[in-house]
């Protein structure tokens, strides 16, 4: 009982507010990177609110972060579309500055704000509006009917997802879409989002890391085989200069990961870059030999890449032009650090629709519109578990950054799926022909999970009675 005792009081001071326990420098400075971040892409990439960024992008955070967040004032700059939030005495205020197509970038803790102008910037036209061609390029006619009384099972299915208890009490869904057949027959988003609304990925942007590998491996830029191009590890004698590319993507580096789970917050939220930060970890277990899910490993990925491209302006072209623009996905923004590094493990923001569309790529093993963009067999590969597994067996297994579903689940052989935090999921079923994308901004660290599992099963359960 009085161990009970101990650990609501550590757990209460832990999620005291502002006042009732002194937060160190680092953390403020944490804090207020997050919200500068948060607040600059929810304002510049979304075109939202204060008041909506504040309600869910900055609601339900991470525990340490929530009692500070409140007391830090941001001062929003539209005119130079940065965000400037304001932690310590005799510290310039961390700042989030806005680039067109890269969207948001921190800079350093203690930087000069002027600096934001020299961040690095993608000058590059993009495609000209496409909201009016036919789908999946554009908008039109993407919906397909279904018989009546599917079309109201699939409805009350996806109505359950919204009403923040059938898939986990307190989950709070912002939308969801269903593609069978490669057209929409459900799509439903909560008050003040819309299917031109991007949020922020998360993790499901390491799904995205693969298939730009995947493209880049297609032109013969990169060898899966081969060791990482990270040109931080080639000294002779680095013993970490013989981690390959696919040990990469199945989260078999071997890396000590620093931080408990797959936290990398000074990156994320610290404005430290990716390249003096992440290639510096040391290894802790033999390549290839142990699974351990960790952000550094896509930041890897990323970086090992845009050193094959040339660190300049090929490089921060090639997701757009090889990818992005060509399946469509015309309102995804991947941001970088300050230096120009793609923070691709989780900082990219994207709609419901452009993540149903990247889904489809999967579904049609890396074909669009007659082209293929990614190896023949990519869609398979990505979906085959690793040598190395996550140590629950009862859980979903792991391939190339993608996450593997199957009977264990409810869900038919095959199925795979993209994941990130605070519920976002990009479900792919190639058994049925179905991708069911789920957004959200559920609690992180004491709120329960969306089963994504469970309604996706549900969802194939009212599309299969019809037949």
């Amino acid at each position: 009982m009085r161990r009970h005792a101990l650990s609501f009081v550590i757990l209460a001071a832990l999620c005291a507010p502002s006042g009732a326990q002194e937060a160190g420098p680092h953390l403020r400075a944490l804090a207020a990177g997050y919200k500068a971040a948060f607040l600059c892409s929810g304002l510049f990439n979304a075109g939202q609110t204060e008041a909506q960024v504040e309600a869910d992008d900055l609601s339900r955070v991470y525990p340490e972060y929530r009692p500070l967040l409140p007391t830090l004032t941001a001062r929003v700059d539209r005119a130079a579309k940065t965000v400037s939030v304001g932690f310590a005495d005799g510290l310039p205020p961390r700042v989030a500055a806005w680039r067109p197509h890269l969207g948001c970038a921190q800079l350093p803790t203690g930087a000069d704000p002027a600096t934001a102008a020299a961040l690095p910037r993608l000058e590059v036209a993009a495609p000209g509006p496409a909201d009016a061609r036919p789908w999946p390029m554009g908008d039109a006619g993407a919906e397909a009917r279904l018989p009546r009384a599917a079309a109201a099972r699939l409805e009350r299915a996806v109505a359950a997802a919204f009403d923040r208890a059938t898939y986990g009490r307190g989950t709070e869904t912002t939308a969801v879409v269903v593609l069978e057949g490669g057209r929409i027959v459900a799509e439903r988003y909560r008050s003040g989002y819309d299917r031109h609304t991007p949020q922020r990925t998360w993790s499901v942007a390491k799904s995205l890391t693969a298939t730009l590998i995947g493209a880049a491996a297609h032109k013969g830029l990169i060898d899966l085989k081969a060791p990482a191009p990270v040109p931080e590890w080639q000294r002779p004698g680095d013993p970490r200069a013989a981690i390959t590319t696919e040990q990469l993507l199945h989260m078999a580096s071997g890396l000590h990961p620093e931080a408990a789970g797959n936290r990398t917050d000074d990156v994320y939220f610290g404005g430290t870059s990716v390249t003096e930060k992440v290639p510096g970890l040391p290894l802790e277990a033999k390549p290839g030999t142990r699974w351990l899910y960790a952000n550094n490993d896509t930041l890897l990925l990323a970086r090992a890449m845009r050193h094959r491209l040339g660190d300049g302006p090929a490089a921060l072209a090639f997701p757009f032009t090889e990818l992005l623009w060509k399946v469509g996905m015309r309102r995804t923004v991947p941001e970088t650090d300050w230096q120009g590094n793609f923070i691709l493990s989780s900082q990219v923001w994207t709609t419901a629709r452009d993540l149903a569309r990247l889904g489809q790529l999967y579904l049609q093993d890396g074909v669009w519109a007659g082209e293929r963009l990614l190896p023949e067999g990519w869609s398979r590969y990505v979906a085959t578990p690793a040598p190395a597994q996550p140590p629950n067996g009862a859980g979903a297994g792991y391939g190339a950054q993608f996450w593997l579903f199957g009977p264990k689940q409810g869900l038919p052989e095959g199925t795979y799926a993209m994941q990130g935090n605070r519920g976002q999921y990009v479900m792919i079923l190639p058994a049925a022909d179905l991708v069911v994308v789920r957004r959200g901004f559920d609690a992180v660290g004491d709120g329960e999970r969306f089963d994504a599992a469970r309604f996706t099963a549900d969802v194939l359960a009212a599309l299969g009675q019809r037949r």
